[in-house]
């Protein structure tokens, strides 16, 4: 048989469709609908930094205007419909989804007891006991509730001193749950007491777990290599996720096919039927200009954003000054279902501030495309809390 094949501007839809970026939607941002778009995504990542918005208040923005970030918090600390751990990063998680983490727990200490004694100050297995104990005893525990007579660490993010660590090693390992934040601390507590039983209680085989984060990973990217399907969740090992296509190829539950790139390559990947009759009907996509989060989940991964959309990005905080081609922290602006720039934009105050704006290779900023861009940035301080937008006098770059 010969495979199908996905042009560039159909992989580009269906890949932005599961991404819930394709069609414009309406919702309340909140509580149910809330729960529904997290379910969606299947993860959204957690990132402290706050030059305009939060990482991921950003990406549920992008997909809900009219969300506000106490509304996460409530799904997390008070309706308990989602939970905080680790996909390839801190991530909120629906609740839902507990049970298949355990194998993640699993995992995760068993890599942490091998790699942690080389990699973090000396110590912290031998407070991890104290550190449960603390907990059990107090309750909601943060990293300045433990260890106080130990040294903190001084030289970056994570020197955490022993006590810390240990923290993170129950909570990584699944003992411990996040109850809540206050600013963007956390604060553990037991799992029993965060995470509702009817989730707590369920633990699956490795087989099952391994199924599912593999099939919800291709029906949450429409396709994908066995690498790509791994990495979403970061559950499956690589190994594993080619066992599962091999199998699940040869019992026609998945298919290959080739997807255009950018370029004009192509790059074999795995797919389903369902998803390729789907691509067949994506609607056109919504003209509105988007300030996505650098990790919004469609650009994360930055080698797949660029075969993909032909979109080279990369974070450039660790790059001396003098060698930036773009500022610290700009945000990818999307147009239907092209990157057609990225922004350097701050929050200062109640003033969003507009240093530069580079658009790509090829892209015209007529009247209508500034137009919708200024509108972006209009809707976005809704989320920001700014009233007022200044712009550089040579913002628009070319």
């Amino acid at each position: 048989m010969t495979r199908p094949t996905l042009d560039n501007q159909t992989a580009r839809r269906l890949f932005l469709d599961r991404h819930l970026l394709l069609r414009p939607t309406a919702g309340t941002g909140k509580g149910g609908d809330l729960d529904g778009v997290l379910a969606g995504l299947g993860f959204v990542q957690v990132d402290s930094v706050n030059t305009l918005a939060r990482a991921h208040d950003l990406i549920l923005w992008a997909r809900r205007g009219q969300y506000r970030p106490r509304a996460l918090e409530h799904l997390v600390a008070r309706h308990r419909t989602a939970f905080e751990h680790w996909t390839h990063d801190a991530a909120v998680i629906p609740m839902q989804f507990y049970p298949m983490w355990r194998l993640k727990f699993e995992r995760d200490e068993a890599r942490m007891r091998e790699r942690w004694p080389a990699w973090r100050r000396e110590g912290w297995d031998a407070e991890i006991d104290t550190v449960l104990r603390h907990v059990s005893d107090r309750g909601a525990t943060c990293s300045l509730d433990v260890g106080p007579e130990e040294v903190r660490g001084s030289s970056g993010w994570w020197d955490w001193h022993p006590s810390k660590t240990a923290l993170e090693f129950l909570w990584r390992s699944g003992q411990l749950a996040i109850c809540h934040r206050e600013g963007f601390r956390k604060f553990y507590d037991l799992s029993e007491r965060v995470i509702p039983e009817a989730y707590r209680g369920l633990r699956p085989e490795r087989e099952e777990v391994v199924d599912w984060a593999l099939s919800e990973a291709m029906r949450r990217l429409g396709f994908g290599t066995s690498g790509e399907l791994a990495a979403f969740f970061e559950i499956a090992t690589r190994e594993e996720a080619k066992a599962w296509c091999a199998e699940a190829l040869a019992a026609g539950r998945i298919v290959e096919v080739d997807i255009e790139l950018a370029d004009g390559a192509r790059r074999r990947c795995f797919s389903t039927l369902g998803e390729l009759e789907a691509a067949d009907s994506l609607p056109e996509p919504s003209n509105r200009v988007r300030l996505l989060s650098p990790f919004d989940p469609v650009l994360r991964d930055r080698n797949r954003a660029e075969r993909l959309f032909g979109f080279h990005y990369r974070i450039e905080i660790f790059v001396p000054e003098a060698k930036r081609r773009y500022g610290y922290y700009v945000f990818p602006v999307m147009q239907g279902d092209r990157v057609i720039g990225r922004i350097d934009a701050k929050r200062d105050g109640k003033v969003l501030a507009v240093r530069a704006f580079w658009p790509e290779a090829g892209v015209r900023m007529g009247k209508a495309r500034l137009a919708g861009l200024v509108s972006e940035l209009e809707r976005v301080g809704n989320l920001a809390g700014t009233d007022e937008i200044v712009f550089a006098e040579d913002w628009l770059r070319g």
